[in-house]
């Protein structure tokens, strides 16, 4: 009796571990078909959200369209699309020419350094000053400020000469031009709120217009493609004194001195 109920006892766990390996078996198979399914949905995402990204990466920006667009061109401007900037009513034939992008910071050292000293220059007739500013540091860095910031330049040039000379003092200051890393500039109430700073726009609603609008923002790209074009400038900020490259000065002795080693007397 005890033999016989043994046996049984055997067979019938020998039944149950059979039924639950069947279930087990059951189990792995559907799991692994949701694992299959799972991968496949995360494929087919991934390689949606790549191509969404590549699409969305070959979508031309705003500033690629503008590099297209028709140009309005700051008033105080001359020469094709307006990218030829002079000031000054010097009678002499000196001009100093001076090569810089919104965004660098060794330009913005010149500034604080020589900038007041470089200005007087220019206004007390001793030569004319020229600029070309370019947009590189946002290809290097990534953002847009130093476009967006030279569209605003263009604005303030709308506005005077002075404005514009004035406002970029301002956007090179100690307190506003922010880190090369940041992208400050790319924020139109940014270029707003420096711009207060200056007497000429301070509350200019026809400058903030034009800033906010991007009135100038295609002004900005031909002007940023001529500082491409030009030759012997390989960094910023660079001096060209009468078409001549010079080390740029660090202090307004230096300046002077950069002067009238190129020639330049009053």
């Amino acid at each position: 009796m005890s033999k016989r109920n043994s046996q049984a006892a055997k067979t019938a766990a020998r039944e149950r571990l059979r039924q639950e390996r069947e279930r087990q078996a059951k189990r792995d198979k559907a799991r692994r078909q949701v694992i299959v399914a799972a991968s496949i949905v995360g494929v087919l995402a991934v390689a949606g959200g790549i191509s969404y990204a590549v699409v969305q990466g070959n979508k031309p920006s705003g500033w690629d369209k503008a590099a297209e667009a028709k140009v309005v061109a700051p008033a105080n401007t001359s020469g094709e699309d307006g990218t030829t900037v002079v000031m000054g009513e010097s009678k002499s034939d000196n001009v100093i020419h001076l090569y810089e992008d919104p965004r660098c910071p060794g330009c913005a050292a010149m500034e604080q350094s020589i900038g007041e000293t470089v200005n007087k220059g220019m206004e007390d007739g001793d030569y004319k000053l020229s600029f070309t500013v370019g947009t590189f540091l946002d290809g290097n860095l990534g953002g847009e400020g130093s476009k967006n910031a030279l569209s605003a330049l263009g604005a303030a040039l709308n506005v005077s000469p002075e404005a514009f000379v004035d406002y970029k003092t301002a956007l090179y200051s100690t307190k506003y031009h922010p880190e090369e890393s940041t992208d400050e500039f790319a924020k139109d109430d940014y270029l707003i709120k420096v711009a207060d700073s200056v007497d000429a726009l301070k509350g200019n609603k026809k400058f903030q217009d034009a800033v906010e609008k991007g009135t100038y923002d295609a002004w900005a790209m031909r002007m940023s493609k001529s500082f491409d074009k030009a030759e012997g400038v390989e960094s910023t900020p660079t001096i060209k004194i009468n078409d001549k490259v010079v080390e740029t000065p660090s202090t307004p002795d230096a300046w002077q001195k950069a002067l009238k080693d190129a020639g330049v007397t009053k």
